[in-house]
């Protein structure tokens, strides 16, 4: 009788060890999104280098516009003329052809923040316009979470806010330092008097990093 037993105890072992092996496998887990395309640019500066990331993909508009100025040499010898102080460690640069009729390309059509997913957030880069679809070759470099800048569809008026279209993935160390630098009080007109750089630093050459 006990052998009885354990023959059927052996033989339920092996059942359910048939039936475990029987089971489907577990699937597998969803692969990540694909990381968005991007493009690298080095900004060769008088103050060091700055490297930023462009988002070719998720604002193409804006990133194929600047990479012509960059392709065409047109950001060789350029500045970043502005500093803008908002608060401790808060601000942003403001670089480009300022109108020079030798550099500049026609403007292109304006990518808010509400269609690209980007922000204003620390070292973004974005597009220095006046009405939307006014920007051709100026830029700037937020320092700080500057959230207020996105677009806005809620508000009145100009709620378009400005376009991002990368970050800085190297050199905020130069970019802090030319904020840091010092204004002159007297250049500049309207709200960008006394946010001009008392001597502009200078954009050696740009140059795709890939």
């Amino acid at each position: 009788m006990l052998f009885r037993f354990a023959v059927l105890a052996l033989m339920g072992l092996s059942l359910s060890a048939g039936h475990a092996q029987a089971s489907p496998p577990l699937p597998d887990a969803p692969a990540p999104a694909p990381k968005p395309t991007t493009v690298r640019v080095a900004l060769q500066t008088s103050l060091g280098p700055i490297v930023l990331e462009l988002e070719k993909e998720r604002a193409p508009v804006t990133t194929a516009n600047f990479l012509r100025y960059v392709d065409e040499k047109r950001f060789d010898g350029i500045a970043f003329y502005r500093a803008t102080k908002i608060g401790e460690g808060y601000g942003l640069i403001q670089g480009g052809a300022k109108g020079d009729a030798a550099r500049v390309l026609p403007p292109i059509a304006h990518e808010p923040t509400s269609k690209t997913g980007l922000s204003h957030v620390d070292g973004a880069i974005s597009m220095a316009r006046y009405a939307p679809g006014t920007a051709d070759a100026d830029f700037f470099i937020t320092i700080g979470d500057l959230e207020s800048m996105d677009a806005d569809p809620a508000q009145p008026g100009d709620n378009q806010g400005f376009a991002v279209f990368g970050r800085v993935v190297e050199g905020m160390d130069v970019v802090r330092r030319i904020l840091a630098a010092p204004t002159s009080p007297t250049e500049g007109e309207g709200v960008m008097k006394g946010q001009m750089l008392a001597s502009p630093v200078r954009i050696v050459s740009a140059a795709r990093a890939e």
